[in-house]
């Protein structure tokens, strides 16, 4: 940006010098008196300033805060027997949840142990009726019959 023999320029600012303006001083004039009743307090108040001029305006009541109802104090000992209360009760109705949760499995589990057997149980009485009612897969021996033949030698 620069030539390279010329060295940079700095940068030069305007500075501008301000003065303060003095204030007149104030001439105090004579402001009237008002009257004001020594335990009243009026509607409208004036005040007079150092200067001598009278600011007027309506007065403002501080407002005052509500008293705080004073909260009875709490035992350290009532709020620990009321703590356990609450965990006593918590313990309690976690251990009525649990037998009813073990009280449930057993039962669940005692309806598939007879379900198996149900099952179990059908299948070994299709098995024995099918064998007997189906002739000609398997072997049936009627005993008298065979007795019979035996006894009177019939081959």
């Amino acid at each position: 940006m620069y030539p390279e023999n010329t060295p940079p320029v700095p940068a030069q600012r305007a500075v501008a010098v301000h003065h303060p303006t003095p204030l007149p001083p104030a001439v105090p004039v004579a402001a009237p008196v008002v009257p004001v009743q020594p335990n009243a307090v009026p509607a409208v108040a004036s005040i007079v300033l150092p200067d001598g001029r009278v600011v007027t305006g309506y007065a403002i009541n501080p407002a005052h805060p509500e008293p705080v109802a004073t909260k009875p104090a709490v035992s350290r000992m009532a709020v620990n027997v009321a703590l356990g209360g609450v965990g006593f009760l918590a313990v309690c109705g976690g251990l009525i949840l649990l037998t009813s949760f073990i009280a449930a499995l057993t039962a669940f589990i005692t309806q598939l142990i007879i379900l198996a057997a149900v099952i179990f149980g059908g299948w070994i009485a299709v098995q024995i009726f099918n064998a007997s009612g189906h002739q000609g897969g398997g072997t049936t021996v009627n005993i008298r019959k065979a007795t019979f033949k035996r006894n009177h030698f019939h081959g």
